[in-house]
């Protein structure tokens, strides 16, 4: 199965879709890794407190000869910001995957109260000069923390993962984005064991489409050019989910699904501006 990819401003090429990977840990999770390996995913999505960076790096060791074809993801915590814990961080998380380097390496929360993500920014440029990692980008940040690191440092980055899904569809968070070549991750693509895939409106859609009601929230991802990072352990749900590039939604059917959005959207009240993750 041939997956798209999107184009940053620098040139940076990221698969259309990729595998979330929280709670898939352990031997359980290198055999789901793997089997979503084999299915067609080249993106895969970590962290440090997903605490499963050895099975994602198991399971791309394993992956032969479409090694150089993965992207592994991880993220920096909260906890170590400043900038010699960020540097120390990264080289942990390169020698827990047991790969060379981590190709794509995202400060997870921008911690706005402790006010040092300018500080891991540049300790993530460092880590890239040093080989550590191939490209560096964001989670969850708010556009005026982009610009501040632009700002500070002169360097932007590759992609920025946010929380996007029908009650939450960040349109203006999405065109910023675009406007300065960052290509945008959503998170809890198909939200989070809410009712989102019953929703009429998904569901008639997915009807007429003769597809399931999440094939159709992940078309719409993909027609706003947000690459979504569903989750899923079985090899079903997953091929399903990766099987969405043929359909094709109507300008009317976007608008309807990202009408779907509310004040309230967020899953768990997650505000960039205010939230701290450790």
């Amino acid at each position: 199965m041939t997956i798209p990819h999107l184009t940053a401003a620098d040139g940076t090429t990221l698969p259309a879709i990729g595998l979330g990977t929280y709670r898939l840990n352990g031997s359980a999770g290198v055999d789901a890794i793997g089997q979503a390996i084999q299915a067609g995913y080249r993106l895969l999505d970590s962290a440090v407190n997903y605490e499963n960076e050895g099975a994602v790096g198991r399971a791309a060791r394993a992956a032969g000869d479409v090694r150089d074809e993965l992207i592994v993801t991880s993220k920096l915590p909260g906890r170590h910001h400043r900038y010699d814990e960020a540097l120390t961080t990264i080289e942990e998380s390169v020698f827990r995957t047991g790969l060379d380097r981590v190709d794509l390496y995202l400060i997870h929360w921008p911690n706005p109260k402790v006010d040092l993500y300018v500080q891991a920014w540049r300790a993530l440029i460092e880590a890239r000069e040093r080989g550590l990692v191939r490209h560096i980008g964001l989670s969850n940040f708010l556009p005026e923390h982009i610009d501040r690191l632009v700002a500070e440092t002169g360097v932007a980055p590759v992609v920025n993962q946010i929380e996007v899904h029908p009650y939450f569809p960040q349109q203006e968070a999405i065109d910023y984005h675009r406007e300065h070549g960052i290509l945008v991750q959503g998170w809890s693509p198909l939200g989070r064991g809410n009712d989102l895939q019953q929703h009429p409106a998904i569901v008639e859609i997915a009807t007429a489409h003769g597809v399931s009601p999440a094939q159709i929230i992940l078309a719409w991802h993909v027609a706003r050019q947000v690459i979504p990072l569903p989750k899923a352990a079985s090899p079903q749900r997953q091929v399903e989910n990766l099987d969405v590039f043929g359909i094709k939604l109507t300008d009317a059917e976007v608008e309807a699904i990202t009408a779907l959005g509310r004040p309230d959207g967020r899953l768990a009240d997650q505000d960039p501006a205010v939230y701290e993750e450790f």
